[in-house]
């Protein structure tokens, strides 16, 4: 008997800002924390209406990088503790089972690598952890471009006891070349690391679909067919991003050819290719992930 997928949400940033959600560089998402955290309910709320089975915490902007480096000391807690109240309450109200996932972000700069700074990250992820932690059920560390931020990520976490999702985020400026996270390093690496930190389920995120699949494949082909390790898939609808970018620093375009079933089709052969986990990240919506949760209950 085939097991339907797990539906995760969609990207929230994208979604506040369409809802006239407080919105603006350099505060991103974490806008609204800060100003109207009742669109930030709302947004969870369009998910889980949707049929999302997991919701993330709007903690995603929740750095100096956004918030500013005298914010994040004063109000960083604060905020974070407000996110994962937020994503609790509406989980807790949903009218079935919805569990609530933590988002730590790559502290020093999404899709950036070569910017990783394990000394200026971890006491931001300190906070992060320790405020989030009595709202969420499991961790997403996610976007991570290297084997580097993950291995943190862990040790981060590892106090809580909560499940650790580890989601990597590929380089896709050349789909259909071998699968590899931003920093040059493979997917089977990032596999074999995911089974040695015990995480209990392993994703790639924010990145094209096109690139996607091979990354499950490969995935799988590493941890075996006995792995208890969860693959998963939430792609962005972005086009490709070059090696020099930083996300959120401005609004990219959206691709017009990822309506919900455009999507739907690459979900398709993510599920096929061994995927149990899908959802969707930036520019991915409450539409995208109701075809999902539709194909779900046929799959």
């Amino acid at each position: 008997m085939t097991v339907p997928p797990l539906i995760l949400d969609g990207g929230t940033g994208r979604e506040l800002a369409r809802s006239g959600a407080p919105f603006r560089q350099p505060e991103w998402s974490a806008l609204a924390l800060i100003e109207g955290p009742q669109f930030v309910s709302a947004v969870h709320r369009s998910y889980v209406d949707a049929g999302a089975d997991v919701i993330t915490t709007n903690s995603y902007a929740l750095v100096p990088f956004h918030i500013g480096e005298d914010r994040f000391v004063a109000e960083g807690a604060a905020l974070a503790a407000l996110a994962g109240r937020l994503a609790r309450e509406v989980a807790d109200a949903a009218p079935r089972k919805v569990h609530v996932a933590g988002s730590l972000p790559p502290v020093c700069g999404s899709y950036r690598p070569d910017l990783v700074d394990l000394e200026r990250a971890r006491p931001v992820l300190a906070v992060l952890v320790a405020a989030l932690a009595p709202n969420v059920d499991h961790w997403l560390a996610e976007t991570l471009s290297s084997l580097t931020e993950a291995r943190l990520a862990a040790e981060m976490t590892a106090a809580t006891a909560k499940p650790l999702w580890l989601s990597f985020t590929l380089e896709d400026e050349k789909p259909g070349s071998e699968p590899a996270l931003r920093s040059g390093e493979s997917v089977a690496e990032a596999a074999r690391l995911a089974r040695e930190l015990g995480a209990a389920a392993l994703l790639f995120n924010c990145s094209q679909p096109e690139v996607m699949e091979a990354a499950i494949r490969a995935a799988q082909a590493e941890l075996g067919p006995g792995s208890l390790i969860r693959l998963g898939v939430y792609a962005n609808a972005f086009p490709p991003m070059a090696a020099d970018a930083e996300a959120n620093t401005a609004l990219c375009p959206i691709r017009e050819d990822l309506t919900p079933e455009g999507y739907g089709r690459f979900a398709h052969a993510w599920y096929a290719a061994g995927a149990s986990i899908l959802g969707g990240c930036c520019g991915i919506g409450p539409e995208h992930i109701a075809a999902l949760r539709e194909s779900a209950l046929h799959a």
